[in-house]
């Protein structure tokens, strides 16, 4: 597993092997940053079931100007913590359960990744809490990459691609 693009561009990361995490494999998350490239830059990003980080490090590494890495399992913010050396960017880990760091964050996102372990339940819950608690900065994007089930949004899908069993949609608020 690497960074596939932007200025750390080859970095190895670990965390291919954490236990009940599911990694974004790398055509894929190509083809989801290429969706959303015109977004990165100086945004504030939140990757919340963070797993290894890879997917925050890559909005990193493209020109976030800061990233949240957030996630409840101790390993993968072990393996979070170890992948984040020799990065000199604005980046906060936090070991926290996702609903209590969404019901208590005063920040607000300009990108919001939400890679939830799949048939888990939590991707409707996730979004139900950012849309009721407005966490999404006004032109700001919500990424949900998830397996089939109905999304439960009154988010916009503007863009979707399928990936196999894989869907990446793109969501914002109505205008």
């Amino acid at each position: 597993m690497r960074i596939i693009s932007g200025k750390y561009r080859g970095k190895k990361l670990k965390g291919f092997d954490i236990d009940g995490t599911r990694p974004t494999m790398d055509r894929i998350k190509e083809s989801l940053f290429s969706m959303i490239r015109g977004y990165i830059p100086n945004s504030t990003v939140l990757d919340l079931f963070a797993g290894s980080g890879a997917l925050g490090l890559e909005a990193i590494s493209n020109g976030a100007k800061k990233c949240f890495l957030i996630d409840n399992n101790p390993v993968s913010i072990n393996t979070i913590k170890e992948n984040i050396k020799n990065f000199d960017d604005d980046i906060v880990v936090l070991n926290c359960d996702y609903k209590k760091f969404l019901k208590s964050t005063d920040d607000k996102f300009d990108i919001i990744l939400l890679d939830p372990p799949y048939r888990a339940g939590l991707l409707n819950k996730a979004l139900k809490i950012i849309e009721e608690r407005k966490l999404l900065n006004d032109g700001g994007i919500v990424i949900c990459e998830y397996e089939s089930q109905n999304i439960i949004t009154n988010l916009e899908i503007i863009k979707s691609k399928q990936y196999g069993n894989c869907k990446i949609d793109v969501l914002k608020y109505n205008n």
